[in-house]
């Protein structure tokens, strides 16, 4: 899709990117390529190919796709699609997206990329998904990493550093962080942000300055909880650089998964901000409720102390946390929910519940971990009357 016809709405985006020749092709709905090899017309013509894949280049035309693990149209067609609603709205975008298996195979793409640049160094600003730090403490990327406070990026730049990583809305307590602060501190080193809480729907890290942004797309992008990937959107010169990585390590996206990512795609906008507006209500009512101590949410008084809701992101998304002061009574809660399904992962149809320090923050060191009393929510489409009918009866022997 051209950017003269970029459609003005996100919503519109959303259902088109990715499928602008369908109509030639004479289909409605999108293709799926399951082939894991492809017929060569000639030795020549495959030699070439694998020499433009080996560089990371996109396939030109009359090219061969080879082999699976270095281009598959479907997911070519997701990549596209996911590019095209991170740079909506972006002056002048050129931005390419690269999507992996997961979201961790992304992020470790990443990082991989600015140690073969020669830059170990990573700054990390905490909290971020768990497995995303044990990747980074784990030593087995030949990543150096600093954590640091959000205003002490600068400070913490050496001639090693090759990224800052950025995670907002943080996970789980959801602190937003000051994109645009960050980049100017970082300078010329390049800035990941992780957008998987936000989506291109609330924020669009590109526009603020940021070299790459990192989606769980099992999450909110999949939204259904069936199929799992990540994607990474950069310029064409640093997805090219990604590209070889993913093939020679195999974190290739399958095209099934591609195929359910995509779909879900054209139903994000919506779905984002019919989850946001439950969650501001649930939100609000467990912020009077006597059994939390804190309810960690940006639209909550309080919540969204630098002011970015409104400026760097159009609202505060549709997750949350609340500390009920200790691990019996997280534990106590999480066993008495009903409707509110408790299990790790985010961002789907059904509202989830889950104990970070027990689960998806197990792995970080624990003085970087959330309270054991700290449960995260993660809110889905139904309604909030019958969340907080749950949720009510949950706490009231707490």
């Amino acid at each position: 899709m051209s950017a003269s016809s970029e459609p003005s709405d996100i919503r519109t985006l959303a259902v088109h990117a990715g499928r602008a020749d369908l109509k030639e092709l004479g289909v409605h709905a999108v293709p799926i390529d399951m082939s894991t090899t492809n017929p060569l017309p000639s030795i020549e013509s495959g030699r070439d190919a694998y020499d433009a894949y080996a560089a990371g280049q996109r396939p030109q035309p009359g090219m061969s796709w080879v082999y699976r693990r270095a281009w598959n149209p479907t997911v070519a067609r997701f990549e596209d699609a996911v590019a095209a609603l991170e740079s909506h709205g972006v002056f002048d975008a050129q931005a390419e997206a690269v999507a992996f298996a997961s979201g961790m195979a992304a992020a470790t793409a990443v990082f991989l990329s600015r140690v073969a640049a020669g830059r170990p160094h990573v700054i990390a600003v905490r909290p971020l998904y768990g497995g995303t730090d044990a990747l980074l403490k784990a030593d087995l990327l030949g990543t150096q990493v600093s954590y640091v406070h959000p205003d002490e990026v600068a400070t913490a730049i050496t001639e090693q550093t090759g990224l800052v990583m950025v995670e907002t809305p943080s996970n789980p307590t959801l602190d937003l962080r000051d994109i645009v602060d960050v980049v100017r501190q970082a300078g010329e080193v390049p800035v990941m942000v992780d957008n998987t809480f936000a989506t291109p729907v609330l924020q669009r890290p590109l526009r603020l300055g940021a070299t790459y942004v990192l989606h769980s797309a099992t999450k909110y992008i999949g939204g259904h909880g069936d199929a799992m990937g990540g994607v990474v959107v950069a310029s064409p010169e640093d997805a090219e650089a990604l590209r070889p990585i993913r093939t020679v390590t195999g974190g290739v996206l399958d095209p099934w998964s591609a195929y359910l990512l995509h779909r879900g795609l054209a139903t994000l906008p919506l779905r984002v901000r019919a989850q946001q507006e439950t969650a501001q209500v649930v939100a609000a009512w467990l912020a009077q409720h006597p059994a939390c101590e804190t309810v960690f949410y940006p639209g909550l008084r309080g919540g969204d102390p630098l002011g970015l809701i409104g400026t760097q992101m159009s609202g505060p998304g549709a997750m949350l946390g609340f500390d009920l002061g200790g691990f019996r009574e997280a534990e106590h809660v999480c066993g008495a929910l009903k409707l509110v399904t408790h299990a790790v992962s985010l961002g789907g149809v059904d509202t989830l519940i889950e104990h970070p320090a027990a689960l998806t923050h197990r792995v970080v060191e624990e003085s970087a971990q959330p309270g054991a009393g700290v449960l995260r929510m993660s809110i889905g489409l139904e309604s909030a009357q019958d969340l907080i009918a749950d949720l009510d009866q949950a706490l009231r022997h707490v």
